[in-house]
């Protein structure tokens, strides 16, 4: 019957695009893996991939095994990190990476509150972009994340919604797309985008590109700062425009669609390593509680 090893060279060959990819991946020799798809292809008793091509493609069969093998493998590695913690010392650090787009009014309370369960607990605090934390949290740079949601996650990471913020379109009172009512979306193209893009130049899934004419940063007050000087329209968290809006510096961009805000979801995430002990589940449990975010 097929092991371990032969699920995982077949789903990382699948994640990975190639049997190269996936050796590379897994440190270890091309010929292994290949031979251990051969073997988990011969002990099914079908092809998973089609080799006609200059890279493997599943197959029907592959394709129905693959989210079985997936979820084995998850499960495997959530039994092996909870096994090695029953013998290891609860860790008593948190690295706590926070989108700088996300309210934290209560933040003081919960890290009080987790201070009390847990005394001799060592904080660490990172601000950065959503799509950078996803990064953090995944190498274990950061035990902890607070991001909006994004459609790509890594399968290493835990999460859970604890609510939403409402995002509309922004731009300086001075700029000419706020003298007018623009007729459609498409008016945007004409002016500069003001965009977030993490350091490795990934940008968030709404957070794409529209206009030709693209400038990016790594955060929101940045973006913030650049609409008020008048150098783009941006999408911007709802509560850190009101202020600039309230003083008329800042304005919602005027279209005859006038529902064109929405909601991004708030999101905890953690390595599925780390995401059982307990430090990290009740922090999780006090940002669900704790944490103002409109639900």
């Amino acid at each position: 019957m097929f092991s371990l090893e032969q699920l995982e060279a077949f789903m990382e060959t699948v994640e990975s695009g190639s049997f190269s990819n996936a050796a590379r991946q897994l440190k270890k020799a091309q010929s292994v893996i290949s031979q251990h798809v051969m073997n988990l292809e011969i002990d099914c008793g079908v092809e998973l991939f089609d080799r006609s091509g200059r890279y493997p493609v599943l197959t029907a069969e592959g394709s129905k095994l693959l989210p079985y093998a997936r979820a084995t493998i998850l499960q495997h590695r959530r039994l092996k990190h909870t096994a090695l913690s029953l013998f290891s010392r609860q860790s008593s650090e948190v690295c706590l990476a926070m989108d700088e787009g996300i309210p934290i009014q209560r933040i003081s309370e919960i890290i009080q509150l987790l201070e009390s369960d847990f005394p001799n607990i060592e904080l660490e605090f990172l601000s950065a972009s959503s799509i950078d934390i996803i990064d953090m949290v995944h190498s274990g740079r950061a035990s902890t994340g607070l991001i909006f949601s994004e459609l790509s996650m890594p399968s290493s990471i835990d999460f859970e919604s604890i609510g939403v913020i409402e995002f509309d379109l922004y731009v300086a009172s001075s700029h000419p797309l706020a003298k007018s009512v623009a007729p459609n979306m498409d008016s945007l193209r004409l002016y500069r985008q003001l965009c977030i893009r993490s350091r490795n130049t990934k940008t968030s899934s709404f957070q794409q590109a529209f206009s030709p004419d693209v400038w990016y940063a790594d955060n929101y007050y940045v973006l913030l700062e650049l609409a008020l000087q008048g150098h783009g329209w941006c999408l911007l968290p709802e509560h850190m425009a009101s202020s600039s809006v309230l003083s008329g510096n800042l304005t919602r961009v005027p279209i005859e669609f006038e529902q064109i805000g929405w909601y991004a979801n708030v999101d905890v995430i953690q390595h599925q390593d780390k995401s059982s002990l307990p430090l990290l589940k009740r922090l999780r449990q006090l940002f669900r509680e704790l944490l103002v975010v409109q639900k």
